[in-house]
């Protein structure tokens, strides 16, 4: 049997396993939450980086002092739910409408000078409908059902069939439109140049890319932890 490489695992799971190597993947820009599913070697390929190079900066961040904190793969289950909840859909509900209507306000000011935000304004509008829509979804339907099951699971009864259909709808349903929301984000990042700032605009719209950023950083972070982590355990306890 022929050993696997670094270049075999894929990125979501060298990301899953140490969160540490994310800042790894930030740096030459490869996806680890969405694109995670691809393997390493396949990415250095397409991108024309070197893979022995990447593979020793993964080894070196992984030397460093562990944070307990970002442990997030020894989580319990439920209580990586709660954590997502309170902290990445905490931080969108009280973000995504202040960041559409500050994209608004400089595509109105700015639009006829700069027409990429005019471009930017409607996919960020979009964005904030979609995933309104997305975490109510999973707070009120898709989480319970995680949470019901994996108690039946702890204490060894019969988990509900209801529940486990529920999980294994959503687990498709939400990994595509977390596609859709990435693939959206990064056509904003491509829009505004990675959120470069004109020499002649307002201080308004230097905060508007500053919080798109904010927001694109937040929802890397978010993805990975829903598509690395949390999604993979809950299809495990219907499986």
């Amino acid at each position: 049997m022929q050993e696997s490489t670094p270049g075999d695992k894929t990125i979501g799971e060298i990301v899953a396993a140490d969160f540490r190597t994310a800042k790894v993947f930030e740096k030459h820009g490869i996806d680890f939450c969405c694109g995670g599913k691809v393997a390493l070697g396949k990415i250095c390929t397409e991108k024309d980086l070197d893979l022995a190079t990447i593979a020793s900066e993964l080894e070196a961040v992984q030397d460093e002092p562990i944070d307990r904190s970002q442990n997030y793969a020894a989580w319990a289950l439920p209580f990586l739910i709660d954590y997502i909840v309170n902290t990445h859909h905490a931080y969108l509900k009280e973000n995504d409408e202040q960041i559409a209507a500050y994209c608004r306000k400089i595509a109105d000011v700015h639009g006829a000078h700069h027409p990429e935000v005019i471009r930017i304004a409607a996919i960020f509008d979009k964005i904030a409908s979609d995933m309104a829509a997305h975490l109510k979804e999973e707070e009120e339907v898709f989480f319970p059902a995680v949470k019901r099951v994996k108690a039946s699971l702890i204490v060894g009864a019969t988990t509900d069939a209801k529940d486990r259909e529920t999980i294994q709808e959503s687990l498709l349903k939400l990994h595509r439109e977390h596609e859709e929301i990435g693939d959206a984000v990064h056509e904003i990042r491509h829009l505004s140049r990675n959120y470069e700032i004109p020499a002649d605009v307002c201080n308004t719209f230097m905060l508007t890319y500053r919080k798109l950023k904010e927001f694109e950083d937040d929802l890397h972070k978010h993805v990975h932890l829903e598509n690395n982590i949390l999604f993979p355990k809950a299809a495990a306890t219907v499986n």
